[in-house]
């Protein structure tokens, strides 16, 4: 399957590369095209992967992964083109963190709307899905290599059914998520973007980054 990966950040090329590794092809979008992180990107991850502008990436995509800072993603949608994202999945990683204060950020949306419905709102013929947002990059695509218990939950959110089906089938499942919950509509974004706050301070208590949550029955 032809892939895009909108952002060169650490979760991009994490993504990225994990996509790769499933057998997709994939095509890294930037601001600019020759991006100094994506050629390096391009560069470990051999002939499936390449990179252009995020309206390069996104006209490539069957799929289009969101890895960009909360603050950038609309920007970085609207370069992208809603021609291109016309009838498209998106899958939003993203998250509204403010980081204008310092640390630990705040939410610049919360309550009573969240990142992915503004997403949603402003390309409404794409299908947004929710999901991986509440978990480091390297636990995105590797929710445990032991035991199930060691694993946690993933949540997805959208309106569309059959799109999050394929989202749970396609690259939660082979990255070790067997335990997700579909929350309902893309209002339902507004919960786990929420869970961000927690996960800072989690992070900053224990000084590993390295966990999920878990719903236990």
């Amino acid at each position: 399957m032809n892939i895009a990966v909108l952002g060169t950040g650490m979760v991009g090329n994490t993504i990225g590369s994990a996509l790769i590794r499933l057998g997709h092809t994939v095509k890294m979008g930037s601001r600019t095209k020759a991006n100094e992180k994506a050629l390096a990107w391009v560069a470990a991850n051999g002939p499936a992967a390449s990179e252009g502008t995020f309206a390069d990436a996104a006209s490539f995509g069957d799929i289009i992964f969101i890895c960009t800072k909360g603050d950038g993603t609309l920007d970085a949608l609207r370069a992208a083109g809603a021609d291109n994202l016309h009838g498209k999945i998106l899958i939003d990683i993203s998250n509204p963190l403010d980081f204008s204060k310092g640390m630990p950020p705040s939410l610049f949306v919360c309550n009573t709307d969240s990142l992915g419905e503004q997403i949603q709102r402003e390309f409404p013929d794409a299908k947004v899905v929710k999901t991986l947002n509440i978990v480091n990059c390297e636990v995105m695509v590797n929710a445990g290599k032991s035991s199930a218990t060691d694993r946690g939950t993933m949540f997805v959110s959208g309106n569309d059914a059959d799109a999050k089906k394929l989202v749970v089938k396609t690259f939660l499942t082979p990255w070790g998520w067997d335990d997700v919950i579909d929350l309902g509509d893309i209002t339902t974004a507004r919960g786990t973007e929420m869970l961000l706050p927690i996960w800072v301070r989690t992070w900053g208590a224990t000084g590993n980054g390295h966990f999920a949550f878990k719903v236990v029955r």
